[in-house]
């Protein structure tokens, strides 16, 4: 479907208004992580805060660091994300995009779990060839 001049003026227009109104980056909020002030972060710091404490044990206390690395860090991610979907050349974001653009952080766990198993059986393998190695040693070298 090709554009007219009309939509592209106005995609034109929503750029240059993009542009005009720039949110600091991630980056430029990391660089100031000293005590960072709640407007500047991505998120609201309630927010994150509430959500460590669902998954802390009681009692624990959360440093500011804590709360204001986290919350750039999750910024980023939504960044990280945003940007995947949208390199679909739709001009709408849905599920399977969401999905898609997720599905490698979601994978993690069971790449962890492949690793674990791999580092298993060369730990049974490496036993394997010790034993070898104890009978060569003991049949052929005196």
């Amino acid at each position: 479907m090709k554009k007219t001049g009309f939509f592209m003026k106005v995609q034109e227009k929503e750029a240059t208004k993009q542009e005009q109104i720039q949110e600091p980056t991630m980056e430029q909020i990391e660089e100031t992580v000293e005590e960072l002030d709640e407007s500047k972060l991505p998120f609201p710091r309630a927010t994150i805060v509430n959500m460590l404490r669902k998954n802390l044990s009681p009692g624990k206390q959360i440093k500011g660091q804590v709360k204001d690395q986290m919350n750039i860090w999750l910024g980023k991610m939504v960044e990280r994300i945003a940007k995947k979907m949208d390199t679909h050349p739709y001009t709408y974001v849905d599920g399977a995009m969401l999905r898609d653009a997720v599905e490698s952080y979601e994978n993690i766990q069971d790449i962890e779990k492949e690793k674990e198993r791999i580092i298993k059986q060369l730990e049974s393998i490496k036993a394997a060839c010790d034993v070898l190695i104890l009978e060569v040693d003991r049949k052929f070298v005196k």
